[in-house]
């Protein structure tokens, strides 16, 4: 990719994502004093580790979990929540970091992920934005952990938001890349400007019959796809993909994904056992807890601006932004940098 294409291509993000967090926040661009921004090398990159180990599975409110684990059991507990479409890898290499300086690390597949199940047949496949969130902490009562610090990114980092954002006593700290996410249907109702609408081109997709058939018959090629855009600089290898593709084979994963993007456009219907939690969630509720939110400088996938969300942190907050080519999946483009964060957001 030339210079030029790729300047083209951050400006074109970077207009889509301030256009988005505009709309999503009401911001008025306004950065969060106490808080400056930090920028952090990517002093490593992905590639040490390639295993868990074996993988557990628990009971937890309507699911069964699969996940990995690290670390002393008896340590502080850690929570790291991938995005769409990744797994639980985004988290290889930096697991091991967290585990050696004491810490329980947990990293559980998302509904429609890898070994996660549902325990009915019945239940709807639903992806919605509560529904994530309170599956977590069932995962946590499951566990009987009363409290951990939740990380994440994507879908991961929504749910981290709602969990700190609902549930604060069950979060001591936070780490958020691309910052606040938390939506609502009636936000996501209104338009935005067409270069906007064009970074959410898979979105309109899945609101059709014709895109979810064809995130079925192709699921791989499109979640290679958005890895690529998504991460334009990220030089992943076959191996790595290949490791991640077993996790899209569970049989709820086409239903989970295009159920949480109708849902998101109001073209679908949630549960009413969420109702409560979405009343919260419209009103885009401040976050409390001690915060790290992060941004890789190559992120190719839709973010709005720090500044645009840097006031919808009222606790311990600090911003960082990750050089070095980091795309959208930070923690497993850049270990390093998200498990300092992760190490540090939990002193603060």
């Amino acid at each position: 990719m030339s210079n030029q294409i790729d300047l083209q291509r951050r400006r074109f993000f970077g207009i889509a994502a301030m256009t988005v967090a505009a709309v999503e926040l009401g911001a008025t661009g306004r950065a969060n004093a106490k808080a400056p921004a930090a920028t952090v090398p990517a002093t490593s990159k992905s590639g040490g580790h390639t295993s868990f180990g074996s993988l557990k599975q628990i009971d937890a409110g309507v699911l069964n979990i699969g996940y990995a684990e690290a670390g002393p059991a008896d340590g502080p507990a850690i929570l790291l929540l991938h995005g769409w479409p990744y797994d639980i890898y985004s988290y290889v290499d930096v697991a091991p970091i967290l585990a050696s300086a004491g810490y329980r690390v947990l990293i559980p597949y998302l509904r429609g992920y890898g070994t996660t199940r549902f325990l009915s047949a019945d239940t709807l496949r639903n992806g919605q934005q509560a529904a994530l969130a309170a599956d977590m902490i069932a995962f946590l009562d499951a566990l009987q952990i009363k409290q951990a610090v939740v990380a994440g990114y994507d879908w991961g980092a929504r749910t981290a938001d709602i969990m700190a954002a609902l549930w604060p006593e069950r979060c001591k700290a936070l780490v958020s890349v691309s910052g606040y996410l938390i939506g609502s249907q009636e936000i996501n109702k209104k338009p935005l400007p067409p270069k906007a609408e064009l970074s959410w081109w898979y979105q309109f997709y899945f609101a059709t019959e014709r895109g979810h058939a064809g995130y079925a018959a192709n699921t791989l090629d499109f979640v290679r796809l958005i890895w690529e855009t998504a991460s334009p600089t990220w030089k992943f290898s076959d191996e790595t993909f290949m490791r991640s593709a077993s996790a899209f084979d569970n049989p709820d994963h086409v239903a989970i994904t295009i159920h949480n993007y109708r849902w998101r456009l109001a073209l679908a219907d949630g549960e009413t056992r969420y109702d409560a939690y979405e009343r919260q969630l419209a009103k885009l509720p401040v976050i409390a807890v001690p915060t790290i939110t992060m941004e890789g400088d190559a992120n190719g996938a839709p973010h709005p601006a720090p500044s645009a969300y840097a006031s919808k942190f009222s606790g311990k907050y600090e911003h960082r932004d990750v050089t070095g080519g980091i795309g959208h999946n930070l923690p497993q483009e850049a270990p390093e940098a998200f498990a300092k964060a992760v190490l540090d957001v939990a002193r603060l």
